[in-house]
């Protein structure tokens, strides 16, 4: 069922260019009536007025007319759709729909779901031109969680990785959970063996000693890099040809204080999980890692969005610097993170309680022109709202940005009910840098 929707556009100034907030409707069919959490959002390089995004279970939402207006639909699959959906376009208007899934509808998640589609002649896509989807080699009954992919762009292969338990909260010491890795070289018809790229294991718990968050990003010459956070704090691992064979161990980048399982008043769960980008464009950061996180070293009241940079491949990396701007020692948290692959210019979203009392939280983007240099926040959300600490919320919001045109997507509860917004702005000079 296709269900266009502006339910409301609110015009905010976003670097004095005007922003608009829409409010998506949950689909007709969701699963549930707290699904618009965990959201995935992309943008199409082909044709930046194509947007797609999604939400848990099975959410999925699409426009044509650069989020003027959308649809809101439901996937399906014979594998089931189960969550954690990722979302991506590759260089050919193929659109991506990655999920969780348990094919033998057990309570055991045993497999990650790729789903893809190819916009029409009419520019259009819906849910039901997906297909049914292909997925890694699962693993007995070991639950597979936690995915994120990314495109190399030269190849249009597709690098994947996520978090192995042995056994869903496990307190047996001989469970463990692993990182592990695959890719597609066919546009994710087939998929290489799940490949364990992480040297330190985890317990399984999913909490700050089990290993997670591992998101994968690719170098200007095709390198695979990959973060996550775990015992060990945050940690690195690379491959230099393809995927087949990484270093030895991963390397310990820094502690990450408070843990990522964060604890933060009004919410059910808040996740500090680290993100990935390399700068791919042409300017001076050119081949530059960024590693974006959240976490408590200034305290257990007052949560903060980080940032370090390297520019020799992971081999060292710069002090942590602080993006949100602000002094007010209150919680900022579920960061994201994208870089403009045309300026190298990076964005950041997340919530933030720099206005507010108590838990009402608001939603921020900031921006660098500079590199990670400086910094400019800008409030995005029309209103702030209060979260239900007995409500789970999902572990992180998300950004996406393409030639200038950003969209960021988060969830806010009103009147009980969790609503999902997308912000989406193109002002050119925030995207605009000259290079000598």
């Amino acid at each position: 069922m296709k269900k266009a929707l502006v339910l409301f556009g609110v015009v905010l100034l976003f670097g004095c260019s005007p922003a608009t907030i829409i409010k998506l409707d949950r689909p007709p069919e969701a699963k549930y009536e707290s699904s618009q959490i965990e959201p995935s959002i992309a943008i199409n390089p082909n044709n930046v007025d194509q947007i797609i995004a999604g939400s848990v279970l099975n959410d999925f939402y699409y426009t044509n007319d650069g989020g003027k207006s959308w649809s809101s639909e439901s996937m399906r699959s014979e594998y089931g759709v189960w969550g954690d959906p990722v979302l991506m376009f590759d260089t050919a208007n193929t659109a991506y729909y990655f999920h969780l899934a348990s094919y033998k509808k057990t309570s055991h998640l045993d497999r990650i779901v790729c789903q893809k589609a190819t916009i029409n002649e009419e520019g259009e896509l819906r849910a039901e031109m997906f297909d049914e989807g292909t997925f890694t080699e699962p693993n007995g009954t070991k639950v597979q969680d936690k995915h994120w992919t990314v495109l190399n762009e030269k190849t249009n292969e597709i690098y994947m990785t996520w978090t192995q338990f042995d056994a869903y909260n496990s307190k047996n010491e001989a469970d463990s959970t692993i990182i592990v890795f695959s890719k597609s070289a066919d546009q994710g018809a087939t998929w290489s063996a799940p490949k364990r790229i992480s040297f330190y294991a985890g317990d399984c718990l999913d909490g700050d000693d089990t290993v997670e968050g591992a998101v994968p990003a690719v170098g200007p010459d095709g390198e695979i890099y990959v973060t996550w956070t775990g015992p060990k704090g945050l940690v690195f691992q690379k491959s230099l040809d393809g995927g087949e064979t990484w270093m030895r161990k991963e390397s310990i980048i820094g502690k990450q204080y408070g843990g990522w399982a964060l604890d933060i008043p009004g919410i059910y769960r808040a996740n500090g999980l680290p993100i990935l980008k390399c700068d791919l464009s042409q300017g001076p950061d050119r081949g530059a890692l960024y590693l974006n996180w959240c976490d408590q070293r200034n305290g257990v009241n007052d949560t903060d969005v980080w940032l370090m940079k390297s520019t020799d491949g992971g081999e060292s990396w710069s002090q942590p610097v602080r993006v949100n701007q602000d002094e007010s020692k209150r919680h900022q948290f579920f960061t994201w993170m994208a870089i403009d692959q045309v300026s190298g210019n990076l964005f950041f979203v997340y919530y933030d309680r720099r206005n507010t009392y108590e838990n009402d939280t608001e939603t921020y983007i900031s921006y660098s022109l500079d590199g990670g240099a400086s910094f400019t926040d800008v409030k995005v959300s029309k209103k702030a709202f209060t979260p239900d600490p007995d409500l789970f919320f999902g572990d992180y919001l998300n950004i996406d940005v393409v030639s200038g045109h950003i969209v960021a997507i988060w969830p806010e509860l009103r009147k009980g009910k969790i609503e999902l917004y997308v912000a989406k702005t193109n002002d050119v000079r925030l995207c605009t840098r000259q290079y000598d």
